[in-house]
């Protein structure tokens, strides 16, 4: 599963147009202009319309679902993230005209004047998806008995939601939390895959290079 590394660009997408599950390299936020898009990501389903804002940290996946109108999205370089993972603008004119001059000052515009949603209804295979990004989730098995989740719901429920079985989507937490340690501490490479939940070094690289396709050495560099 490759990295992405979107910059400040427009989109415009056909009705009814999906990508497939990916990863970024770097934060970003979606504006959603026109239309619709249906989101399954690290963080949670959303469907979100215009002036709805999905936010993307450094190392996420998610999935996409054009709606039946298309949509025009703008997709904004940030620094870090936004508190929250969906929310909106109050005035989305604005940001579109600033971002026709300069996309940096939209970007700062779109940082003001972001507001988180509410909190969303989450049925069972969002919950589980936020219990598997934590750091040391429960077995699998015993998730769902605590849930009354039947097992054999389990793993083809969530992929029909997410994409990805719940096994893998656990693994993809562990590594995109190691790749932003690697970001964030100095830390040597043994010791960021012993606290990330690696075996050793060697286990950490060959995940990396498995979902990144790149080595931790690498990713360092990239900054």
């Amino acid at each position: 599963m490759p990295l992405v590394r979107p910059g400040h660009e427009v989109s415009l997408n056909e009705p009814g147009r999906t990508f497939t599950r990916h990863h970024h390299l770097k934060a970003y936020a979606a504006l959603l202009v026109s239309g619709s898009c249906n989101e399954a990501g690290d963080r949670g389903r959303f469907r979100a319309t215009a002036g709805d804002v999905l936010v993307h940290l450094g190392f996420e996946a998610h999935q996409d679902q054009i709606g039946p109108k298309g949509a025009t999205i703008i997709n904004l370089a940030l620094d870090c993230g936004l508190g929250a993972a969906f929310g909106f603008v109050r005035d989305l004119d604005s940001i579109v005209r600033a971002y026709e001059r300069d996309p940096l000052a939209a970007s700062e515009m779109l940082r003001e004047q972001f507001t988180p949603h509410g909190n969303p209804d989450r049925d069972w295979p969002d919950l589980l998806a936020a219990h598997l990004a934590q750091a040391d989730p429960l077995p699998l098995e015993q998730w769902a008995a605590d849930c009354g989740v039947h097992p054999a719901s389990l793993s083809r429920g969530f992929k029909l939601a997410y994409g990805i079985t719940p096994k893998r989507f656990r693994f993809e937490q562990m590594v995109s939390r190691a790749a932003r340690n690697l970001r964030s501490s100095r830390d040597g490479l043994s010791m960021i895959a012993a606290t990330s939940g690696f075996s050793d070094q060697a286990h950490m690289t060959r995940a990396m290079a498995e979902v990144f396709e790149v080595t931790p050495g690498h990713l360092r560099r990239l900054g």
